[in-house]
């Protein structure tokens, strides 16, 4: 089907290009055929323009110069349809006067006109990018004419062919990136299937395990042991749909049907909120959440659901790789028509060379060992602060700790 596509875009493409020409002709037949001149012998000038007057099938214009710096000049000023290029000039002698001509106006057609009947000279200005080799002395009225006409002709037919030849490279470039593109894709979703497979199947294991027990060895257990296996299973279920919740979050990001809905919210007393559940949560690890605000942040603008799923990840993973005992800080403060939160761990940090990979769906850091996660939260918070039209920044040190910096715009009521 693309084949196709590609197929129609070029033909369309040619067909373009071949009406242009037409258009061009017509145009040439209406109108006045430009050429300009480069001859510094004044007799020959005579001779071909006079030749041109006597064309009964076009109308010619000529402009005549008598060096190649002039020639330049006439034709950063003006366009013509054809240069006559005589090639001993006094300003530039042979082929080396083509490069010059062709690098300022390389849609125009070149004739050359010289004294020396030499077939390798004229292959050879043919290979430079002339269009015909006229010998001088052989030239009449009708060669002179037919020459121009042709190689206006030729040098159409080329500069369509190298338009169409550089529409079919650009669409084979669109479609060779969208192919790779569609690689990656198909990449990611067999990784991302068989992460979520992998996270999913540990929890599954856990509620399998657990409800056998429950049902094959019923009598055997105390009632102890059963709440246990029933507290098991529903923290299986937790962490199962917490997972999934997680995925079709990112699944809704990724089809740009993510929302920024904006209401009004007092930021100190959210923020408060959210540091006061932190907190219950590091109560086992007798870590110190330090919370602290700067300036008068009042009331702001910002998607309070997408807010706490950033605030609430960071807070919580700042936490989680700490250890025992340790310290996190939490810093609001407005700089810049910005809103700017700041959250440090002093825990096991993050290898420099992973630090681009943390916001991909799944990932997580080579030093993570044994501590238990989804790989998700990072993902999540990139994508709320895409939405909010922000930017997250991460300075960590392995062994030292993690600085993650939050800056979102700040939106007038």
């Amino acid at each position: 089907m693309h084949k196709r596509k590609i197929i129609r875009v070029i033909l369309k493409s040619i067909l373009i290009r071949v009406q242009r020409g037409y258009n061009i002709r017509r145009h040439m037949a209406a109108n006045p055929v430009k050429i300009l001149l480069i001859e510094d012998n004044l007799a020959e000038a005579r001779l071909l323009q006079e030749f041109l007057k006597q064309a009964k099938s076009h109308e010619f214009t000529v402009v005549h110069v008598q060096r190649l710096a002039a020639g330049l000049e006439k034709l950063r000023a003006n366009n013509y349809d054809a240069i006559l290029l005589d090639l001993t000039l006094p300003d530039s002698q042979g082929l080396v006067s083509l490069p010059p001509l062709m690098n300022q106006v390389p849609s125009t057609p070149i004739v050359v006109l010289t004294n020396i009947n030499d077939d390798e000279l004229a292959l050879e200005a043919v290979r430079e990018g002339a269009q015909d080799y006229l010998v001088k002395r052989q030239v009449n009225v009708t060669i002179l004419i037919r020459s121009i006409r042709y190689a206006i002709e030729r040098k159409q037919a080329l500069e369509t062919l190298r338009n169409v030849n550089q529409t079919l490279e650009h669409r084979v470039e669109e479609k060779t990136a969208e192919l790779v593109k569609a690689r990656e894709i198909n990449k990611f979703k067999s990784e991302f299937v068989s992460m979520l497979s992998h996270d999913i199947r540990n929890p599954l294991n856990t509620i399998l395990l657990a409800a056998g027990l429950l049902q094959n060895s019923d009598r055997k257990l105390t009632q102890e042991k059963k709440q246990s296996h029933f507290q098991l299973i529903r923290s299986a279920i937790h962490n199962m749909a917490h997972l999934l919740d997680e995925v079709s979050f990112i699944g809704k990001a990724d089809a740009g049907k993510l929302e920024c809905e904006l209401i009004c919210l007092d930021l100190v007393a959210f923020c408060s909120e959210i540091v006061a559940a932190a907190r219950l949560k590091a109560v086992n690890t007798h870590l110190n959440l330090v919370f602290s605000s700067h300036g008068d942040l009042g009331e702001i603008l910002c998607d309070e659901s997408l807010l706490r799923h950033i605030l609430e990840n960071l807070l919580n993973n700042a936490i989680k790789y700490s250890p025992p005992g340790g310290k996190v800080t939490f810093d609001i403060k407005k700089k810049d028509k910005q809103l700017i939160f700041q959250i440090q761990d002093w825990g096991i940090g993050i290898p420099e060379a992973e630090q681009k990979k943390l916001f991909q769906p799944f990932y997580r850091a080579s030093n993570v060992e044994n501590i238990s996660g989804t790989g998700m939260g990072l993902a999540i918070v990139k994508k709320c602060v895409d939405a909010h039209n922000g930017e997250i920044l991460v300075n960590s040190q392995v062994g030292l700790g993690t600085v993650v910096t939050v800056k979102l715009p700040l939106i007038d009521k």
